[in-house]
């Protein structure tokens, strides 16, 4: 299993078993990271309505690695891993985990870690790389902040239109 661990100085560690395998460095404000997985830098960033990866040598307008939204109602995306398709749905509302399948079987499941600041974890199977595993935990970030920030506008809009302060 893949974890976000706790943020640090030169950037979030990504864990398996307890062990670095990686190190993301995730901006604050907009939907950007940089990775470096072994010796390889990686730059994952949001393309109008898509999440890419590319390697960072790469030219800017490349990506390896792709992920898009199929419904957002129902919670859906359709990613690309370098030519290998997986498809990535809710599996849970309540508990924010997601559940990614490739070929009609299941080859990954995000869940969370952590008490009141809750880290992302990913466990899948060895068929993907871990470079691929490492886009997806980023990609499970993105969608768990997006889900917060919505969750915090919908509370504040209600206590606005219920006259609260």
């Amino acid at each position: 299993m893949l974890e976000l661990g706790k943020a640090g100085q030169h950037g979030t560690p990504v864990l398996r078993d307890g062990e670095p395998v990686a190190r993301l460095r995730a901006s604050n404000w907009r939907e950007a990271a940089t990775a470096v997985v072994g010796d390889r830098e990686w730059a994952f960033g949001k393309r109008e309505r898509e999440l890419v990866g590319r390697l960072a040598a790469d030219p800017e307008d490349a990506a390896r690695f792709r992920a898009v939204p199929t419904s957002l109602w129902r919670g859906t995306w359709n990613v690309d891993l370098d030519g290998v398709p997986v498809a990535v749905e809710t599996a849970s509302w309540w508990r924010g985990t997601r559940r990614y399948t490739s070929g009609g079987r299941t080859v990954g499941e995000s869940g969370t870690t952590g008490g009141w600041s809750r880290r992302p974890t990913l466990t899948a199977d060895d068929t993907l790389s871990l470079d691929a595993q490492v886009f997806l935990l980023w990609v499970q970030l993105v969608l768990d902040r997006r889900q917060s920030t919505s969750a915090a506008a919908a509370t504040a809009g209600g206590a606005a239109a219920a006259g609260g302060s």
